[in-house]
């Protein structure tokens, strides 16, 4: 029986948001006014998607973007505790669920040499097209209220949760690594045995403290971190148990 570790990416895993870090390859590292302005609450990836084709007609081309996502810091003791899972694998099962997308999320991986880490990657599929324009999709539709029309992260748990056991493989505890408020709706979900890890400052962090306060039930334990270091020792806790 193997505990299930479900990451976030953006802020997470990486210390910064890869969508708005690609902005670095713009002419004069910036976008245009009326392109910043086009974004509508909840349709981020559409944004992205005139972002990146932005980036296409001016010239920016795939290596020089590799190149800039592939720069990004990963989050203090991330690459410890990505080292500590591997070294663990018996014990854990490791997916990723991001808004981000996939062409971003396989170059960190790639570079950083941390694909075999993870079983699955669940995030919004990307590719780029015949005139060398990145181009993303939605990862699915769904019908939660508290989401990005594009994705919701409970959802996406939910049904992983479910063809696992199907297959007969069944977690004894998920472990709950975060930070945003697209984090929210899955960890509300998390049952007793389950451990919410939000990232110390950031708003899923926020938003869990304002539901403690507000007295709003919640079944897991919550587990405040700063460094990949400090879920190293609650993994530690959690495999002697």
């Amino acid at each position: 029986m193997k505990i299930l570790l479900v990451f976030d990416f953006d802020n997470t895993i990486i210390d910064d948001n890869s969508d708005t870090w690609i902005v670095q390859c713009a002419p004069e590292k910036k976008l245009p006014i009326e392109l910043q302005d086009s974004y509508e609450k909840g349709f981020w990836t559409e944004f992205m998607g005139r972002v990146f084709k932005y980036l296409g007609d001016e010239g920016v081309r795939e290596d020089e973007m590799k190149r800039a996502v592939t720069s990004m810091p990963f989050t203090l003791g991330m690459v410890e505790l990505l080292n500590f899972v591997r070294k663990n694998k018996d014990k854990f099962d490791c997916i990723i669920i991001s808004d981000s997308n996939s062409v971003f999320i396989d170059w960190v991986l790639e570079a950083a040499g941390f694909h075999d880490v993870f079983d699955k990657v669940f995030t919004n599929p990307a590719a780029f097209d015949s005139n060398g324009h990145l181009t993303v999709e939605n990862y699915h539709a769904h019908s939660c209220s508290r989401c990005p029309k594009n994705l919701c992260k409970n959802v996406v748990l939910v049904e992983f949760i479910g063809k696992q056991s199907q297959q007969g493989v069944n977690y004894t505890r998920i472990v709950y690594i975060g930070d945003g408020g697209n984090d929210v709706c899955p960890v509300t979900f998390l049952k007793k045995s389950d451990v919410a890890m939000p990232r110390k400052g950031y708003t899923l962090q926020k938003t869990l403290s304002r539901m403690s306060q507000n007295l709003e039930p919640m079944e897991s334990s919550v587990v405040v971190w700063s460094s990949g270091v400090e879920i190293i020792s609650h993994l530690q806790f959690l495999i002697k148990e």
